[in-house]
């Protein structure tokens, strides 16, 4: 195993700049997520790491070696795409074998690995079958059993469970995650779904317009996102943002939404003017009747979610979303008020659209 740097990473293809000047670190045994919209650049980064892109600008290095230009066969790695691609002429034995049989690897070496791979991925009883006899789910354990049979310092994943249905992602995603976490491999995966990306990295980079814009534990990036596009793609709903303004008129400062105003809680760092108020749903409590503090607003709709209802409202010119308990189902065009949980809240540069305070982005050092 080994840790990987990307250091000032460029990748273009003509004139569209799809990985631009990025530095990464993912330490020793570290699963690391490349989270993005669609285009922001992170299979172009991943495949600079396998060697299947030859980069423009910047270094790659695996452990102590500077991989950059070196082949795909020598940089050690193993890689698992969304296609699956597995040999449909090969029977299941003979796809995960197929690396070790490549490195000329003894038979019973080959032998010893693949029986260990398949019980690993729960496919023991495949090894005899072809691809077409196989589950959209089996030909994904397959690919992953082939990925970990064949010795290598780093396990790259493309979106690899993006082909399945809900159900089976969902399964597919704690059995992986449990797998990882025996194997101890440096991984970095690549997904736009945030639900994976939270759920099973140590670690999530997230990337827009081929930067990444913050890298941090799946906790940090949910509840302290760096700006205004870390808030509004992570999250479902995605983090409410409420254009407001502080103000101090000779006393303790206050905060402005719409026709209601509460106090700003001390050491929040913002300094009078107009801001952006960053809050997620679950950090709003909801009260039935005016109270100090509180912010009146308007129900708009009101969606049951089982677990919790999804309360939509106005405040001012603003939709807000809130996360109630289930017994909690105002009438719409009715008045509520709304108190903000004031630990949850992320101010935010309405010119930048950068959170107060926040790192740069080039804080993506483990």
């Amino acid at each position: 195993m080994a840790d990987v740097r990307f250091e000032a990473i460029r990748k273009t293809f003509g004139k569209v700049v799809a990985v631009d000047d990025v530095d990464l670190a993912v330490p020793d045994g570290e699963f690391t997520v490349l989270l993005g919209p669609s285009g922001c650049g992170k299979t172009t980064l991943l495949r600079c790491l396998a060697g299947l892109e030859k980069v423009d600008g910047g270094r790659v290095l695996i452990g102590s070696r500077d991989a950059t230009d070196q082949p795909p066969r020598r940089r050690r790695i193993a890689m698992v795409f969304q296609s699956y691609a597995v040999f449909p002429h090969m029977r299941v034995y003979d796809n995960i074998g197929f690396g070790l049989k490549m490195q000329k690897t003894k038979k019973a070496t080959v032998k010893e690995r693949v029986h260990s791979a398949a019980e690993l991925l729960h496919i023991e009883e495949l090894l005899d079958r072809y691809p077409a006899q196989l589950s959209g789910g089996q030909r994904q354990r397959v690919a992953v059993a082939r990925a970990i049979a064949t010795p290598n310092d780093v396990l790259l994943m493309d979106e690899p469970l993006s082909n399945l249905d809900a159900l089976l992602r969902m399964e597919m995603r704690a059995e992986l995650k449990a797998l990882l976490q025996q194997l101890g491999t440096t991984t970095i995966y690549v997904t736009h779904d945030q639900v994976e990306a939270l759920s099973m990295g140590d670690r999530v980079a997230v990337m827009n317009a081929g930067r990444i814009v913050q890298a941090d534990t799946p906790l940090a990036v949910y509840d302290r996102p760096a700006d205004m596009f870390v808030g509004g793609f992570i999250g479902t709903p995605p983090m409410n943002f409420l254009e407001a303004e502080v103000s101090a008129n000779g006393g303790a400062p206050h905060v402005r939404l719409g026709e209601s105003s509460f106090p700003l809680d001390d050491g929040a760092g913002v300094r009078p003017g107009k801001v952006v108020l960053g809050i997620r749903a679950e950090a709003i409590a909801v009260e039935q009747e005016r109270r100090d503090g509180t912010i009146q607003a308007t129900v708009v709709v009101v969606e049951p979610l089982g677990s919790h209802n999804l309360l939509t409202v106005r405040i001012g010119e603003d939709l807000v979303k809130v996360s109630t308990r289930p017994d909690v189902f105002p009438e719409p065009a009715s008045d509520l008020w709304l108190r903000f949980e004031p630990a949850r809240i992320r101010w935010m540069d309405p010119d930048t659209r950068a959170a107060f305070g926040a790192p740069a982005p080039a804080g993506t050092e483990a």
